[in-house]
């Protein structure tokens, strides 16, 4: 009789994250159950007055916010419909589906798959799927709505668990978010901060300061990160989840561990003229933005030729353009393989995507109120105030202090989702305070970067955080926060700990980190 093998420390602790987490409600539950702690939690809190100076300049004193008074009541009823339609996924999610379902249901992204996977090597996928998902911040927040599916899909087709491919692209896509070979709109939006906060210690310093001060780094940092997310899935989260079984998984998806079959005449033909396709479309976009005075190309008044770049409305616009992009040759390919007929076809397979779309709609709603009602109650503010008043007056140093800050800062990330917003909140504080003592704002921003991203993936306060829940219930209905925590716990551990031990290196050896970034100040 073969023995049960011993489960590792690390596997029974997860398992016990999973249980205690998936004995939480139903995610809508949940979400609309914080949303009135919040409600009531706010009445409690604010009737002690607890106030703080706001970070920013000029913002004066921030007080946690009664939001069951009369105002308070009026703001929850007048803004429940705002708080839907604005909640940050709903849009860029249902923008790029309409694209994405179509290719999917023309047979393109089957098709597409199947070639893909039958001409690399199987031992580079997850590598690969890691990689992609770290370049994807080039496309803001697109990544989370194209990757963790597409990961799935590959994954079931190759007769592996489609959570670990899940699990796979979302740890590069959030965790590794703020890693790129490229400058992205990211850049742009943090070092503006950064520059205004050293600003009120030294303006001449600031002036310096560049969009590509940590462009050295998070170059680097790529290859880290996809070497250690490629260990964390298939050693540590694949073998935990185990085979799967489809007895809990949506109607239709079967496992799928038989040899996939070679593409028809006809589909190869039809993902030749789809592949033509892409790149005429994506020739024809770029055409709005690489020329001067393009229709979509930023101010070029003291900005360099990347930079009009990287601050255009067409990196503002990236999502109807990546709709698009899956838009025209999944229409392509199903008029080539005849799964396409007429309009009403196209017609009925975005329907067909946005009736699948039900349940993340649902936890738009509650989840929309929740983050809302936290934002509004000015929460989130004064915890990260507090926190940043606790590391400062335990007058650490050198690489304790920056190691606190991290571990401040990933704190601070599971109450506030939106790294622009922690980091408004926090460079006014920081950055002053990292300079008075030898360090510069280029530094601290990475440090901050490290800490954010990789703890992404276990908040639920990270507003994709819902969407994925809806993609992995696709393969297994029973996944809650509980089960999701725990499968991207690994990831978030071990990528703190890596990346953070390379920051420290670099901070030892002296490397700058980008062009005109040094390590001290």
């Amino acid at each position: 009789m073969e023995k049960t093998k011993k489960r590792s420390i690390l596997q029974r602790f997860l398992d016990t994250i999973e249980k205690t987490g998936n004995k939480l409600p139903h995610p809508v539950t949940l979400f609309a159950l914080l949303a009135l702690f919040t409600l009531i939690l706010s009445a409690i809190v604010s009737s002690f007055g607890i106030s703080v100076e706001h970070p920013a300049e000029n913002q004066g004193t921030i007080t946690v916010k009664n939001l069951l008074n009369g105002e308070g009541i009026n703001y929850i009823f007048s803004s429940m419909t705002d708080n839907f339609i604005n909640f940050a996924p709903l849009g860029v999610v249902l923008v790029t589906m309409l694209g994405i379902g179509v290719a999917e249901r023309s047979g393109l992204i089957s098709a597409a798959l199947r070639a893909f996977v039958l001409s690399i090597p199987k031992s580079m996928i997850t590598g690969g799927l890691v990689f992609a998902g770290i370049m994807s911040s080039l496309a803001s927040d697109a990544g989370y709505v194209v990757l963790p599916p597409l990961g799935a899909v590959i994954y079931l087709a190759l007769g592996r668990h489609p959570l670990a491919g899940l699990a796979t692209a979302f740890a590069g896509v959030s965790a590794g978010f703020s890693a790129n070979l490229l400058l992205s709109g990211t850049d742009v939006m943090l070092s503006e901060i950064t520059r205004d906060a050293a600003g009120m210690l030294d303006q001449e310093y600031a002036s310096n300061m560049n969009v590509a001060m940590n462009y050295y780094f998070i170059f680097v940092s790529v290859f880290l990160l996809t070497i250690v997310g490629w260990f964390v899935s298939d050693k540590i989260v694949e073998p935990r989840l185990g085979k799967f079984n489809p007895i809990n998984a949506e109607e239709g998806i079967e496992d799928q561990s038989e040899e996939m079959s070679a593409l028809k005449p006809i589909e190869k033909k039809g993902l030749t003229l789809a592949i033509i396709s892409v790149f005429a479309s994506l020739g024809l976009a770029l055409l709005l933005v690489l020329f001067p005075n393009s229709p979509m190309r930023g101010k070029e008044e003291g900005l360099s030729y990347f930079d009009s770049i990287i601050q255009s409305p067409f990196m503002n616009s990236l999502v109807p353009i990546i709709a698009i992009l899956f838009l025209i040759p999944g229409i392509v390919y199903g008029v080539t393989t005849k799964t396409i007929r007429n309009d009403k076809d196209v017609a009925n397979q975005m329907s067909d995507t946005m009736a699948s779309m039900g349940m993340f709609i649902v936890l738009s709603f509650t989840a929309g109120q929740f983050v809302a009602y936290f934002a509004e109650s000015n929460f989130g503010i004064v915890i990260g105030v507090y926190g940043a008043e606790l590391l400062e007056n335990l007058n650490l140093k050198g690489i304790p202090l920056i190691i606190g800050f991290m571990v401040v800062v990933a704190f601070i990330n599971l109450f506030i989702g939106s790294a622009s917003a922690k980091w408004a909140m926090m460079a006014p504080i920081f950055v002053p305070i990292m300079m008075q003592l030898g360090y510069s704002g280029e530094l601290t921003t990475m440090a901050y970067r490290v800490a954010d991203s990789s703890t992404n993936i276990i908040t639920p306060l990270m507003t994709y955080f819902a969407i994925i829940i809806a993609f992995a219930q696709k393969y297994d209905k029973k996944v809650g926060i509980g089960t999701l925590i725990s499968v991207m716990f690994p990831y978030s551990l071990f990528f703190f700990i890596t990346w953070s031990i390379m920051l420290i290196i670099w901070m030892l050896i002296g490397l700058p980190l980008g062009p005109n970034a040094p390590i001290h100040y």
